[in-house]
């Protein structure tokens, strides 16, 4: 870490009274509420609004509790949260966390005013709980972001853009009460000539597309957005127009034309995916862990087996290992540290693969018990694959860190 020294912020694995109290709090929501419904909701493969209701009722489902927790001094708040969710059940809780990602547009790109305007309205209240969707992802469009075709197009005389295409993969997508759109305003200049938007609610011209059936994370909503002659006002231009116009003049004279929105977003939420891919992992092997010590097999527990006994000590090292480079990224990303070795994707890219690895070997270690929905491992394993997929495929992240290892453009 010796790259990235400054004064301050010292780096620590003790965890502040504050973070504890926090971490104790979540986890008791994940054992007593999610943990019960979990297999229910997996079944039913629809919003599961009661949770919601539940964590909203208690602040834990809230723009305040994500917001504490994001600029919590020590950077561990949200990474700790996020783990208990995880640990709880990874569909129910990126159905209680997959407004952040819109909301992390916003308040990494947007101006004071669109802050304050609509990341609450992205979590409502107890009572009014609404959601955030973040559309980026199109059909043709995944892992290569600059092929994008969603165009945005300006009506100076309206002072409003006028947004077409289709999203894919968009969680919370066409049920969000706020959705944050992607497009392209100059497709010459690929992903550089991109910007992000805030579609209101009850905007015309936004609908649902086909949602998605899912291997796992079913508790989850994703589905595509239809964009169709959506019209919404300038100040919904995240970050507003002569800031998008400066760039855009900076490129038009050959000049750089810094940070693109969605690739801010990404790289400042991969932490948080990898601490989400942290819980499951953890999930997995304290279960086998109890059931190797519980299962008599030839008239001794199993984990007196060595073949057993040395499964769980990889599972509990590369789930300890996943947890520290998380905590690291996450630890650069609240003191603005940057990312000089791909630290953010080092840590999805472990954590996710990592997560697979250990669910796999939980089912391995329960048998004929782990295959089957009696038992929540086999729900873990299909759960964990999408870490290794969605922000970032793990060929991704290779890539990224490739070229920050070597310096080289790496393709």
């Amino acid at each position: 870490m010796s790259d990235n020294e400054q004064p301050g912020g010292s780096f620590s694995l003790d965890m502040s009274d504050d973070v504890s109290q926090m971490r104790d709090w979540v986890h008791e929501f994940a054992q007593n509420v999610m943990r019960p419904a979990a297999a229910e909701w997996d079944e039913r493969e629809e919003t599961p609004w009661p949770i919601l209701e539940e964590a909203s009722k208690i602040g834990l489902y809230s723009i305040d509790f994500f917001a504490q927790q994001w600029f919590e001094p020590t950077g561990l708040g949200t990474p700790v949260a996020f783990e208990e969710l995880f640990w709880g059940d990874a569909g129910l809780g990126l159905a209680l966390t997959g407004s952040c990602l819109a909301a992390v547009a916003v308040s990494s790109n947007g101006t004071p005013e669109q802050m304050g305007e609509w990341l609450p309205q992205m979590f409502g209240s107890p009572g009014d709980v609404k959601l955030g969707a973040f559309c980026s992802s199109e059909p043709d469009a995944g892992s290569d972001v600059a092929a994008i075709r969603t165009r945005a197009v300006y009506s100076a005389a309206a002072d409003e853009w006028v947004l077409n295409g289709t999203k894919a993969w968009a969680t919370n997508g066409g049920i969000a009460d706020v959705h944050v759109v992607v497009a392209s305003v100059q497709p010459e200049y690929g992903s550089r000539g991109q910007t992000s938007f805030i579609v209101p609610p009850g905007t015309k011209g936004l609908s649902q597309g086909q949602k998605f059936r899912k291997h796992g994370v079913r508790a989850s909503h994703t589905a595509e957005v239809v964009l169709d002659d959506v019209r919404v006002p300038g100040r919904c231009l995240i970050g507003g127009k002569e800031k998008l116009d400066a760039r855009l003049a900076r490129l038009a004279a050959g000049g750089a034309a810094g940070e693109q929105s969605a690739m801010k977003t990404f790289e400042a939420s991969r932490p948080t995916v990898a601490a989400m891919a942290v819980g499951v992992a953890r999930a997995a092997f304290e279960y086998a862990r109890d059931y190797a010590t519980q299962r008599v097999q030839f008239g001794r527990p199993i984990g007196q087996n060595q073949a057993i006994a040395y499964m769980l000590a990889d599972m509990q090292a590369s789930v300890d290992a996943a947890r520290l480079l998380t905590w690291r990224a996450s630890w650069l990303a609240r003191h603005n540290r940057k990312f000089t070795h791909a630290e953010g994707s080092i840590s999805k890219l472990v954590a996710g693969e990592t997560a697979v690895r250990v669910t796999e070997q939980a089912i391995q270690i329960l048998g004929g018990n782990g295959y089957t929905r009696d038992y929540p491992v086999e729900r873990w394993h299909r759960d964990a694959k999408i870490f290794t997929i969605f922000e970032g495929t793990s060929e991704i992240q290779r890539m990224i860190i490739g070229r920050a290892v070597t310096g080289l453009p790496v393709r």
